[in-house]
This record gives C-alpha cells, sequence and structure tokens, in this order.
C-alpha cells in the first residue's frame, strides 16, 4: 500500500492541511509517523475514507451523521442518515417554495396598488400572514447548516455579506507558542492549562482568547507554529514557557465562522480587495505573523466551563487589520 504526505493529499484533494487536521481531531481519518520520519503520513485506507467525508460533506451530511455512517457497516445507519437528510431538504424547499410565493405576491400587490403599504401588508394580509404562519423557526440542524456547510466550492465563491468592523482594545497578553507539525493542539493544551491554574476566568472574566500562524507553512511538510494569546491584567506574571506581551489593538474587520470553515479566509480577502470604504492594514509579506491576520475564539470560557476538549462547536472570528482610504 503506498503512503502520502500531509501536502500531497491536501493538494490533489484540494482540502487545506487545517482542515485535515480537524478531520483527525474528530476522529473521521488518522495519520500514522514512519520511522526516522518526523511527518505525519495517510495511507490508503485513509485517503479512500477522506474521500467519503468530503463527498458527504458537499452532500450537506452534518459531521456527527458522517461518524456514523464511517462506523458502521450496517447500509441501514447511512440509509437512515440519508432518509433523515431527504427529510430536512424537503421541508426546506417547501418552505423556500413558501416563501417565494410570499414575496410573489407583496411585488404584485404592491406594483397593483402603486404606493408603499409594506408595513400593512406584512401585518394585516389574511393571505401572507396565512402562508408565513407555515413556517418554522430553523431547526437546530438548520442553524448548523447556515454555519458549517460552507464546504461547496461554488458557494465559497460568493460575497461576504456580514463582515462586522470593530475595534479591538490595546491589552496585555499571555502568549503560548509552538512549531510543530501539530502546533494548534499543543499550544491550546498549554493556554487551557494556564487559564485553569491561574483563576485566568475570576481575575479577568472579560479576557480574549486570540490566535495566528506563527510562522505561516513554508514548505510541503506544513510544518509551521502557531502563537496563541489571551488578555491579562496588566500587572499579572506568567509562568514559562508563556511569555508576556502587549498588542496595540486597531481597527478589525470580523466574519464569525465555525470552526473547520478556514476557507472563509479567502473571502476575507476578496472583500477587502473589492472594498470602496476600507483597504488591508497588515502585511502580505509577513508570512512570519500571518500577515497580521489572527482569529479569535468566541466561546473559549464555555468550553473551558464545560470541559470540552474537541474542535467540533467552536465558533471564531475571522480577523483582519483594516484602515480607511
Amino acid at each position: 500500500m503506498d503512503d502520502f504526505s500531509v501536502s500531497v493529499v491536501s493538494r490533489n484533494l484540494n482540502v487545506s492541511t487545517r482542515m485535515l487536521r480537524y478531520y483527525e481531531q474528530l476522529g473521521l481519518i488518522r495519520s500514522f509517523r514512519k520511522d526516522g520520519y518526523a511527518y505525519r503520513m495517510y495511507n490508503e485506507e485513509a485517503v479512500s475514507r477522506l474521500r467519503q467525508v468530503l463527498v458527504l460533506r458537499r452532500l450537506r451530511i452534518p459531521l456527527k451523521q458522517i461518524e456514523r455512517i464511517l462506523q458502521s457497516p450496517d447500509a441501514a445507519v447511512a440509509l437512515e442518515v440519508f432518509h433523515k437528510n431527504i427529510a430536512e431538504l424537503d421541508g426546506s424547499i417547501e418552505a423556500m417554495a413558501t416563501i417565494r410565493k410570499v414575496l410573489q405576491t407583496l411585488v404584485d400587490k404592491l406594483a397593483e396598488a402603486g404606493d408603499a403599504r409594506i408595513p400593512r401588508l406584512v401585518t394585516e394580509d389574511e393571505e401572507i400572514l396565512m402562508a408565513i404562519a407555515s413556517l418554522t423557526q430553523p431547526g437546530q440542524h438548520e442553524k448548523e447548516e447556515l454555519n458549517m456547510e460552507q464546504v461547496n466550492r461554488a458557494e465559497l465563491q460568493s460575497p461576504l455579506t456580514d463582515v462586522r468592523i470593530l475595534r479591538l482594545p490595546p491589552a496585555t497578553v499571555a502568549s503560548a507558542h509552538v512549531i510543530d507539525d501539530e502546533p494548534e493542539t499543543k499550544v491550546n493544551q498549554i493556554m487551557d492549562r494556564f487559564v485553569r491554574e491561574s483563576g485566568l476566568l475570576k481575575r479577568k472574566p472579560d479576557f480574549r482568547h486570540y490566535g495566528f500562524n506563527h510562522p505561516n507553512p513554508k514548505d510541503e511538510t506544513g510544518y509551521h507554529g502557531y502563537e496563541m494569546w489571551v488578555t491579562i491584567p496588566d500587572g499579572m506574571d506568567v509562568p514559562a514557557p508563556l511569555t508576556k506581551k502587549r498588542f496595540d489593538g486597531g481597527l478589525y474587520a470580523a466574519h464569525m465562522i465555525a470552526m473547520g470553515n478556514f476557507q472563509d479566509w479567502e473571502k476575507m480577502l476578496a472583500w477587502i480587495r473589492t472594498n470602496e470604504e476600507y483597504e488591508f492594514a497588515g502585511d502580505f509579506a509577513d508570512q512570519e505573523h500571518m500577515c497580521g491576520l489572527m482569529e479569535e475564539h468566541l466561546n473559549y470560557v464555555s468550553h473551558l466551563n464545560d470541559g470540552v476538549t474537541e474542535p467540533e462547536g467552536m465558533q471564531l472570528d475571522l480577523l483582519m487589520p483594516i484602515r480607511r482610504k
């Protein structure tokens, strides 16, 4: 059986090395290390399994359901999952058809009336109210789809509409830094231990949690570094191997993703290139510090309090330094 490096699998299947690590953390695929070779490898079985994951993701099957399918040789499990997703898609199609009908009714009635009567139409028109009443609020699965299912390549090219502009405050931070082929996992273990042992949640309940590549991957091995910060009180000491630093803060564009959707960095870059009001304030030549881009873990405290160590369910802000033109 042939073995394949992380970079070869990433390139041939058009999936990022970070996404590969994410799937490994969820237990969907496994890598190994050859004797005398420092980097992770995938065998043919792992690559075949990864292909299955990618196909099922394109069919909008949630990761937990993919895990069920891959863990069971029984076709009945896959049939159950597929029938469930078909039913949910049918419900979504029906809901979208109803929404289209309501919108078309609004268009027709507004055109017929010749004036702006939208408040009365949407609150008093019985035909419209009856149609809207048939619509349900998005269920948990649909909410997950809105966040997690941005892996289709066509969708990834769509423009961002949910970028927020915010100003990050200056802060003193405790910094952890690891260079490895899996630095995110190891640096997170260091930071989790520090936050718990230092009682940071009580000493600074509004602390924030940032991270960025340091440095970006430079070659086909995928070997790189990751630096993680938590904001701390100015006078607080930090133990080795952590270091104490000062973050200047500044103006940033923010776009929220669910853990794993790092392809949205491409959307962020496309957004800033076409923005008429703001321009990029980082340095694309600074591959040592991810060009000034950062990620903020938005629900870190919840994960910490719940004892959650798996990445699934994390919400991140992709942060891009910007300035007005």
